[in-house]
């Protein structure tokens, strides 16, 4: 009868264990949550002119790019 309870006490931490995940990885279903999703995906499609430039960012428009290093041994 130990053996059938050592593997009931198993089962039981592993369907915990399933159910934790399952709780942690589902979709929130909120109206706030649709919304803050929708702005995500406006932004992340938005093009990069709109943004403001960062405070120290050089502006990238006219230079060249920048030639490649040629790999030499390590020292």
């Amino acid at each position: 009868m130990t053996a059938l309870a050592f593997l009931g006490v198993a089962v039981l931490i592993s369907l915990v264990g399933c159910g934790v995940l399952y709780l942690r990885s589902r979709q929130p279903t909120s109206l706030e949550s649709g919304i803050d999703a929708f702005k995500r995906e406006m932004h992340a499609l938005s093009p990069e002119q709109d943004l403001p430039p960062q405070r120290g960012a050089r502006p990238t428009q006219g230079r060249p790019p920048r030639p490649e290093r040629p790999d030499g041994p390590e020292a």
